[in-house]
């Protein structure tokens, strides 16, 4: 076992930070989970704590080897809470010399007309991309001043059990399997990658094992994209029923923005779902072995753990 992995920290109990604390759990390690509400995962050690306070983070970080950050705001707060966020986690990981491995997504980068690489130059055309942008930009810093250890792993659009406010979470699976239309943002004929929230857990930690790969961002493992249409094809096909869907508008999503604020938040994305969003995430592949699950495989898992669920 790595040193770093002593004593691991999880901020979030949200899909991924739940599929976090189970690759923890699958290696014999029982994690500390760090929550406003102090939420009770079997396996873990809860922890309430406000992230958004210094104190309360520095204290609830206290001991800790590695942090897995996959806290954040609301999605319409992003801009006015996340830095700060972030900036508590990093005086806390100082105080304590805790490893910090930051979930992040591919905002960063804003449009890009070729697959996405980890050398991509960081061109953000929204708000959130910005914010984005900053907290790598302060968090590399961090690492190479010596701060902080720190690094990053980055995943496209979240899929997998528990994953609800996803572009392929609730609305996108939760029509189809129930016989009706699945929500498909932007164009069906545009490719996208998305990333099965298991492989992206199993990156973080893999990262963490391996000081050799501190202090840069990562790919995590993301199957080669293909069309939205064949997404929901393949959903289907995982989930016994026809491939129905439906596509978003843009002027539909800004209408529903006016009540929805999620959905108000998205539209400045839509430029991922208009035309293909791809990701080359071969240089943790080759330098870790560690592929993505299989499509198919992932979506049917998707598809029973969504079913599970349901009364």
């Amino acid at each position: 076992m790595a040193d770093s992995l002593d004593m691991p920290v999880i901020l979030g109990a949200g899909p991924v930070g739940r599929s976090v604390a189970a690759a923890l759990i699958a290696r014999g390690i029982r994690p500390r989970v760090v929550t406003r509400s102090g939420t009770t995962i079997d396996g873990t050690q809860a922890c309430r704590a406000d992230v958004a306070d210094p104190e309360a983070t520095r204290a609830a970080l206290d001991g800790a080897t590695v942090v897995f950050q996959c806290a954040q705001p609301p999605y319409h707060r992003w801009s006015k809470e996340f830095p700060s966020i972030q900036g508590s986690v990093v005086r806390a990981c100082e105080a304590s010399g805790a490893l910090l491995v930051a979930i992040e997504n591919l905002y960063g980068y804003g449009p890009v007309s070729v697959p996405m690489t980890e050398d991509c130059a960081m061109k953000p055309t929204t708000r959130k991309g910005v914010v984005r942008a900053a907290m790598w930009a302060e968090l590399l810093d961090a690492h190479q001043s010596g701060r902080i250890r720190a690094t990053a792993v980055r995943a496209s659009d979240f899929f997998g059990a528990g994953v609800r406010d996803s572009a392929y979470g609730e609305r996108f699976f939760g029509p189809l399997l129930a016989g009706g239309k699945a929500q498909v943002l932007g164009s069906p004929q545009a490719r996208h990658a998305i990333t099965y929230v298991p492989d992206l857990a199993e990156a973080a930690v893999r990262v963490a094992e391996d000081p050799a790969a501190w202090g840069r961002a990562w790919h995590a493992p993301t199957a080669p994209g293909i069309t939205q249409l064949a997404i929901v094809e393949a959903a289907a096909r995982a989930a016994g029923v026809s491939p129905n869907f439906v596509a978003v508008k843009p002027w539909q999503l800004r209408l529903v923005g006016t009540f929805d604020r999620g959905a108000r938040e998205t539209v400045e994305m839509l430029y991922e779902f208009d035309h293909d969003f791809l990701v080359d995430s071969s240089a943790f592949e080759t330098h870790f072995g560690q592929s993505p699950t299989p499509l198919d495989r992932a979506l049917a898992e998707t598809v029973a753990a969504y079913r599970q669920t349901q009364p």
